[in-house]
């Protein structure tokens, strides 16, 4: 089943023990031995993950390579069948992979269920269905007349999506269940191998999921997996020379220095960075809603989330009001262990990572914002655990650093603004273009005329009118430093491959 500790029937349990690479269709014992994958909430040791060479991780490469063949020709039902059965058996383990989401990410309960595991289940689900999405799009017939082409005829022409090759995805810790779904899925419907490096503080789960691919009937080389602390293991996964297209999932910092190696052998990219969302709020909007949606920055995934409201733009006759709501949605949610059932509020991922939050809460401290709540840890009772309280910095203004750069916790900044009718739109725009992010932006206002004007002239590839909800099969994607290209729905099929025009004289 997997290199890790198997339990009855082939299920396995929260612990992994010493977790095993996946090249090749084989479990395989890693050169750099492991590291400890940490619980964020309890500090104790989830298992050990492996430590990849960067030969070990050309070698997956090369699997995925040598797989690619076979498996590109694979008729689109025999694929959709793997992947179908793959989330039967996901669903089967529900349980055991919600408990060990839970411990390696810190994530409540129900985050763990309903927007980890479940959210992987259904991708799987939906790209069985993608495998069987026609490819091909006709064009109409051209006539040529005789000429130094050949003889007069009528050309027909038909577009066909093919397979890009070997792609390696690799994917962020805030996700490890949602996030490759989205990534392995659709690449294996449209026929493509693939070569995953997951997040060195949460990779356990991945391997989980190649497991069940394993079970499910995916051929040897068509899955493999590699993890490892060391950077030399995420850039073996780009340069490797068999990798075709690289996706995704992190810091923008990171995605520049992906998109130069990328670039340099003209591979194929699909990045899914950083974020800043500003949540635009005019003077009629619903105040208690728009509050609830800004407020699940403090909530969800404890901030750790590129797409949040973060950065909120308030009309000036509104902005006490608002602030007001904030500060007693924050003071409602309960932060604690993430397994208790009236958590709200888990820890964040690392120590590290705990220490940069409170570091910009400080921050914005000395640039002159009024934190109004939270920002501290949490007393008596939570000794251990990486665990911040919600924090709502207020009085801030654009040029802040905590108002300018993703802090990737539960923080949230407030900006007012002025102006009345075209003027207060020209200003929030103005104000929410203002940023090297462009990833999800909001709309809150009472008049969904004006909400859909604005949304038009945000520079953003997402935009949520009188919501947070998205709708998953919309186009995602980021402009400007949050990303390049689309996924989701169809949007993902056409991502992961290339267009062949085929030409025929009638």
């Amino acid at each position: 089943m997997s290199g890790g500790e198997a339990g009855p029937a082939g299920r396995v349990g929260p612990a992994v023990g010493s977790q095993r690479l996946f090249v090749g269709g084989e479990w395989v014992e890693p050169d750099g031995g492991h590291h400890e994958v940490i619980d964020p909430a309890t500090e104790d040791v989830v298992g050990l993950a492996p430590e990849a060479s960067r030969a070990q991780v050309w070698q997956a490469a090369a699997a995925a390579r040598e797989a690619f063949g076979t498996w590109s020709r694979t008729s689109p039902q025999e694929r959709a069948a793997i992947l179908d059965r793959t989330a039967d058996l996901l669903q089967r383990d529900f349980a055991s992979h919600v408990e060990l989401a839970r411990a390696e990410t810190g994530a409540t309960t129900a985050t763990a269920r309903g927007m980890q595991v479940a959210v992987a289940v259904a991708r799987f689900r939906r790209y069985a269905r993608g495998a069987l999405e026609p490819v091909e799009t006709g064009i109409p017939p051209q006539i040529n007349e005789a000429g130094p082409l050949g003889r007069a005829a009528a050309l027909g022409a038909v577009a066909v999506r093919r397979p890009v090759g070997v792609v390696t995805c690799i994917t962020s810790y805030n996700n490890p269940w949602a996030n490759p779904a989205g990534k392995v899925a659709p690449a294996l419907a449209m026929g493509n191998t693939v070569l995953v490096k997951p997040a060195p503080q949460d990779p356990l789960s991945v391997y989980r999921l190649a497991a069940a691919l394993e079970e499910a009937g995916a051929p040897p080389g068509v899955v493999n997996v590699v993890s490892g602390t060391s950077v030399d293991v995420g850039e073996a996964a780009v340069d490797s020379p068999d990798v075709d297209m690289v996706s995704f999932t992190g810091s923008t910092a990171i995605g520049q220095r992906i998109g130069e190696v990328c670039g340099r052998g003209m591979k194929r990219q699909l990045m899914e960075l950083g974020g800043k969302g500003a949540a635009i709020v005019f003077a009629d909007a619903d105040l208690d809603a728009a509050a609830a949606g800004i407020g699940t920055t403090f909530s969800f995934y404890s901030g750790q989330i590129c797409t949040a409201p973060t950065r909120v733009l308030v009309q000036r006759e509104v902005y006490e009001p608002l602030v007001e709501r904030l500060v007693r949605y924050a003071g409602h949610l309960k932060v604690g262990d993430p397994r208790d059932r009236d958590t709200v509020v888990g820890p964040l991922i690392s120590a590290a990572h705990r220490e940069r939050v409170e570091s910009y809460v400080e921050l914005g401290r000395k640039e002159g914002a009024r934190v109004v709540v939270g920002g501290e840890r949490p007393g008596p009772g939570l000794d251990k655990g990486f665990y911040v309280a919600p924090a709502l910095l207020a009085d801030c203004a654009p040029v802040m650093r905590v108002v300018r750069e993703e802090i990737f916790g539960p923080v949230v900044v407030v900006v007012p603004f002025d102006g009345e009718g075209e003027s207060a739109e020209d200003t929030a725009v103005a104000l929410a273009n203002d940023s090297d992010y462009g990833l999800l932006d909001y709309v809150w206002s009472a008049d969904v005329a004006r909400a859909f004007r604005v949304a038009g002239r945000l520079r953003a590839g997402s935009v949520g009118v009188n919501t947070i909800g998205r709708n998953m099969e919309a186009p995602f994607g980021g402009f400007k430093q949050s990303g390049v290209g689309r996924d989701c729905g169809s949007y993902a099929l056409h991502a992961y491959s290339e267009t062949q025009a085929v030409v025929w004289a009638g």
